[in-house]
């Protein structure tokens, strides 16, 4: 499916050759003849991307931009600002009112093009990124996964999440909850970059839930790594008291006490050294399978999958 453009503009002749252009480069394009124009037509059916003049009758470029990033369903459209003006306050302005990029009239339609693909790509990769680690999202990481497979790179794909995370984000709260997150993040990334692992990938799949796409030979150290910078530094997120204690005790809705032990890291691990891996689901199966015998052990821990079929 194209990706949709809504071009705003008063100038017919501007639209008709914005229009045909971006067409044969593959967009859908729409066309808006003023700033309430555009705002109707992007609040009733949404455009990938917006291209607005600064200025045009009725409703101006600027007020339309600050209409658009004010409702929640076209706050977060990538907004390109059209201008004749020179002045930088006027460019500074749309900045500021939530512009993704501008460009000044007049203007070669192949830069315009550029800058439509360019705002695209980078809306993609901001959206494909987890908020609270900064880590690529699911997208990138089946991508990586079937590169790997079309490529017919070997690979290893460890997949890991945390065992009694929920007692102590019930216990602490989600804030600090969010923390164990982050660090779950960092004992990953942190692990790869010891290693001197250049090519390794880490990803969070959302929750505890994290993976990791390295070279077969370092999966054991690999694994090894991230647990003993795990275990080495989640006490410290802990009250001392619990910490000294080595569990957190929380009361249920029946009033009864329990014991949770302290937060763990599972990790189960997919090779293609053993096996021959044909499906992103094949590997993500085998994966799960390992980190749920790793999850019946205390403590953190890994299993890595050494069958041969």
């Amino acid at each position: 499916m194209s990706d949709r453009v809504l071009v705003a503009d008063d100038d017919p002749d501007i639209l008709t050759v914005v229009k045909i252009n971006l067409e044969l480069d593959g967009f859908e394009v729409d066309t808006a003849v003023d700033g309430e124009d555009a705002l109707a037509k992007a609040t009733s059916t949404p455009p990938n991307v917006i291209i607005l003049d600064i200025m045009m009758p009725r409703m101006d470029g600027l007020t339309a931009l600050h209409r658009l990033r004010s409702q929640a369903g076209t706050a977060n459209i990538p907004i390109i600002l059209l201008t004749a003006r020179g002045l930088p306050e006027d460019r500074v302005r749309g900045l500021e009112l939530g512009a993704d990029d501008y460009i000044t009239k007049p203007f070669d339609i192949t830069e315009l093009a550029a800058r439509v693909k360019a705002v695209l790509r980078r809306t993609q990769a901001a959206r494909d990124l987890s908020p609270l680690t900064g880590l690529p999202g699911n997208f990138k990481i089946t991508a990586e996964i079937e590169d790997c497979i079309r490529e017919e790179r070997s690979f290893a794909l460890v997949h890991g999440d945390l065992d009694n995370f929920k007692a102590f984000n019930d216990h602490y709260g989600f804030m600090r909850g969010d923390e164990v997150i982050r660090f779950c993040a960092s004992s990953f990334t942190e692990a790869a970059e010891s290693l001197g692992m250049a090519g390794a990938f880490v990803g969070h799949i959302g929750g505890d839930d994290f993976v990791a796409i390295i070279a077969p030979e370092m999966s054991e150290l690999f694994a090894k790594e991230v647990i003993e910078r795990f275990d080495d530094g989640i006490l410290d997120l802990y009250d001392t008291a619990d910490a000294l204690r080595g569990y957190i005790e929380v009361i249920d809705r029946r009033g009864e006490r329990y014991a949770f032990p302290v937060v763990s890291l599972s990790l189960g691990v997919a090779s293609t050294d053993v096996r021959e891996i044909g499906t992103q689901w094949e590997a993500s199966a085998i994966a799960v399978e390992m980190k749920e015998f790793a999850k019946k052990q205390q403590g953190s821990t890994y299993r890595i999958d050494r069958r041969t079929a």
